[in-house]
């Protein structure tokens, strides 16, 4: 496409060269202007100002004139056309596109930055939409945004190791920092930066050296994820317990159809009066068919399969199991 319209650029500014020369070569030669005389002709009978001839026309003068001022004009038309078609979309409607993501991406709050946009950015950005959570992608390759920039997506270029930068993702506005660089080096300086930036910030970070880990701890990251380790241990548990791994490997978080859905609920959804109940006084099962898997208290520990008896806590959470349609009617019940 971009070969196409840098041909069809280089063709009009051709051509109307082109119709400039033949205009002033046939009035200087054929009619004998000087070569003044002849650029004026030529300038006036392309724009049709409509000034006076030099000097009076025979016949012959004004059908060449004539030839000469209709195919002047659409190629002087095609070529102005062309050119300024280019310059607009190269540049204004570029630029507009731009100012309306940043306008966008100045409106967000509580919402989600992701540094990097290779293999696990990509999978943590389609994930975000799954979600139709509010997110911005930083990346200094501007290549990486060609096949987005029509889908919706928000991001910025540039390097996201610099304050700045995070500074114009609203960092000091966001809920969660997902730091997906290969290098951790990079994930470290940023997670440092983040976290002066933002001391509420929850902070997510990729890692690749086992000795990496406690250091990105320490510099403030709430969650460090070594997907090379997760890949070796799910290929491992393939062997020794295959039918579990192919059972989790179904559970979703993404709405899928064709498998079983997990979720998580809020205390503030559960018991929207604010009052403190029991998992059976809440009586989800039968209300949306999904089952309590998991229950994180306030303190952030968690209970696998929690008692019905269990009282839930102010700031705790469920997480639930169930089908998509039971997902589907929890959702509905409790405004998630």
């Amino acid at each position: 496409m971009r070969e196409l319209i840098d041909s069809r650029i280089k063709l009009a500014i051709i051509l109307i060269i082109l119709v400039f020369l033949t205009g002033v070569v046939g009035f200087r030669f054929l009619y004998e202007y000087t070569w003044i005389d002849a650029l004026y002709m030529t300038i006036i009978t392309i724009s049709t100002v409509g000034y006076g001839e030099v000097q009076p026309m025979d016949t012959y003068s004004k059908v060449f004139t004539s030839l000469f001022i209709i195919s002047g004009l659409f190629i002087f038309g095609f070529g102005l056309s062309t050119i300024t078609e280019h310059i607009l979309n190269k540049n204004n409607i570029g630029n507009l596109k731009l100012n309306r993501m940043r306008k966008k991406i100045d409106s967000f709050k509580d919402h989600i930055i992701v540094c990097g946009y290779g293999q696990n950015g990509k999978q943590a950005a389609q994930k975000l939409v799954d979600y139709h959570r509010d997110f911005v992608v930083i990346d200094e390759n501007e290549e990486v945004f060609q096949g987005i920039q029509d889908n919706g997506m928000n991001y910025i270029i540039g390097n996201a190791t610099e304050d700045d930068v995070l500074m114009g993702a609203g960092i000091e506005r966001a809920s969660t920092l997902i730091c997906t660089l290969p290098r951790d080096a990079d994930n470290l300086f940023i997670v440092l930066s983040a976290r002066q930036l933002n001391k509420d910030l929850r902070i997510i970070s990729r890692a690749t050296e086992e000795n990496s880990y406690k250091k990105l701890k320490l510099a403030g990251a709430d969650n460090v994820i070594m997907p090379d380790r997760i890949g070796g241990s799910h290929m491992a548990s393939l062997v020794v317990v295959p039918d579990l791994v192919e059972f989790l490997d179904n559970l979703s978080v993404s709405g899928q159809q064709d498998s079983i859905n997990v979720e998580q609920i809020p205390f503030s959804k559960v018991c929207s009066d604010g009052k403190e109940k029991t998992i059976a006084e809440t009586d989800i099962r039968k209300r949306t068919g999904c089952s309590i898997i998991g229950y994180k208290s306030p303190s952030g520990n968690y209970v696998v399969n929690p008692e019905p008896g269990l009282k839930l806590e102010k700031e705790s959470k469920l997480i639930m199991i169930g089908r998509p349609d039971q997902i589907e009617s929890l959702k509905k019940l409790f405004s998630v």
